[in-house]
């Protein structure tokens, strides 16, 4: 069997459906192609949803675990996992089946099969039959990576790795566990796990936990998984895993010296590979960069103009508003291609525009939190762009103070000498959500002076901000 349709969506996550639902807007025949056991996609069923639910019941936890601090008395405050599996479980079904509703209705044709390119301008599914469009959009997300280190693929070893997959379906708790990786899965929830009541050593190679951030920031985050009782080992090298009469053995060089860590349990966060291995792209004339990502360029069209590429599979950053807008874009500019109008068939609509990576938002969900928005002072510095910084500690105010929630800083840059907003960085309480007036300032292309005319209710977290915004404002002599 063989038929066409306008547009062809691999992978039904969040970069495919975002596609699909802009193609949809303007055009009869959308496919989506999604061989997965389950329908949503990775945040929802794997990733953003369920680890939040996780990570927030266990702050919970740790506040009435703190609650002296407050002058409080919860005696024995502590994790019951089969409770906490039900309620992630139940959640995340509440979230999945509101995708899976839109995904199978009729607005769509929903083919529940894998699939693979094998020739530019056609798929082939599971079952044989061929599907061919105008064009493609390849949303197939990532999958866990399992890097060679000798002795991680012996079976007894094995038997006992966690994925992050495995640590958010876990109903008991390990006694103990080696975390392998300090990048935002393996911090958030190597945390998450000593926080339910596990004995975790993490152990990284970079020199500092979450290499893609600032070594200031990651220091914050060090010292609070030291203060938890978390062990934590940066600038190591793994050599060896062998598995012990009651676990795992690592054997790993840490600062000239040979050591190992034993533990029941080992977790595998080395993090993920693009999903692209099976999907034929040879046969498409899809090229991949040395990451093995698949090459887009800014309105996401690989290099077959009629195939774009969206979400994980790409990149650069494994976010899933980014994914969304990716996958948006190339919708669009797919759209733009075509004759979409009926009434004047010759004129498609305006091409998009592209993601502008300069203001971007990236959240890690530690305690304290970690959010930036914008360009980092080291991109600034090697661009050569002049700017002032500024930056101020949550130890030095007020509502951070009440709420025993002292450790990071926030910290503004602004270019010089307009004062104009370029990038921020907060790492301390709810800084996930404090980013947020400063990414709109970054949309906007407001500027120092701007964003001083506001009302900065006090006490709030929120007002923070006035302060580096004031020592910018005066370096740079803004009235």
């Amino acid at each position: 069997m063989r038929q066409h349709f306008n547009f062809a969506v691999l992978g039904g996550g969040s970069a495919g459906y975002a596609a699909a639902r802009t193609a949809r807007e303007h055009l009869d025949r959308v496919a989506i192609i999604d061989g997965a056991p389950e329908l949503g996609g990775l945040c929802i069923l794997r990733g953003c949803m369920p680890s939040k639910t996780l990570l927030y019941s266990a702050e919970v936890l740790h506040q009435a675990q703190r609650a002296a601090l407050f002058g409080l008395n919860i005696p024995n405050a502590r994790a019951d996992l089969p409770a906490l599996h039900a309620r992630k479980l139940r959640l995340t079904a509440e979230f999945a089946a509101d995708r899976v509703h839109q995904l199978q209705s009729d607005r769509f044709h929903l083919f529940r099969q894998f699939a693979r390119f094998t020739a530019p301008n056609e798929l082939t599914l599971a079952d044989n039959s061929v599907l061919t469009a105008d064009h493609f959009l390849i949303a197939t997300g990532s999958t866990i990576a399992t890097p060679h280190i000798p002795g991680l693929d012996h079976p007894a070893v094995r038997q006992l790795t966690l994925t992050s997959d495995d640590v958010l379906e876990l109903n008991h708790l390990p006694p103990s566990v080696i975390v392998l990786g300090g990048g935002i899965v393996a911090c958030e929830l190597a945390q998450f796990l000593r926080r339910i009541g596990s004995h975790v050593t993490l152990i990284q190679r970079n020199p500092h936990l979450l290499k893609d951030e600032s070594a200031a920031a990651a220091q914050v985050i060090l010292d609070a998984f030291r203060a938890e009782g978390m062990e934590v080992l940066t600038g190591t090298t793994v050599e060896n895993i062998s598995p012990t009469a009651n676990g795992v053995r690592v054997t790993f060089m840490h600062n000239g010296q040979r050591l190992t860590r034993e533990a029941t349990h080992l977790f595998n966060a080395l993090g993920r590979v693009p999903n692209t291995a099976r999907l034929g792209l040879d046969a498409a004339n899809v090229a991949l960069t040395h990451s093995h990502h698949i090459r887009t360029d800014e309105f996401q069209r690989t290099t077959n103009p009629a195939i774009y590429a969206a979400g994980d599979c790409v990149g650069p950053h494994e976010i899933v508003h980014l994914a969304v807008l990716q996958g948006e874009i190339a919708a669009k500019h797919a759209l733009s291609q075509l004759a979409v109008s009926s009434s004047n068939p010759s004129k498609g609509l305006p091409p998009p525009t592209p993601v502008n990576y300069d203001h971007l938002v990236k959240i890690i969900f530690t305690d304290p939190q970690l959010a930036t928005a914008g360009v980092s002072e080291k991109q600034l510095q090697t661009r050569g762009t002049p700017h002032v910084s500024a930056s101020y500690p949550f130890a030095d105010h007020g509502k951070s103070i009440l709420m025993e929630a002292k450790r990071g800083y926030v910290k503004i840059l602004a270019h010089q000498p307009t004062g104009r907003i370029l990038g921020a960085e907060c790492v301390g309480p709810d800084a996930a959500e404090l980013i947020h007036p400063l990414a709109v300032a970054l949309s906007l292309h407001a500027t120092v002076h701007d964003l001083l005319k506001t009302h900065w209710y006090h006490p709030t977290l929120s007002e923070i901000w006035t302060y580096p915004l004031e020592d910018c404002a005066a370096v740079l002599n803004l009235p």
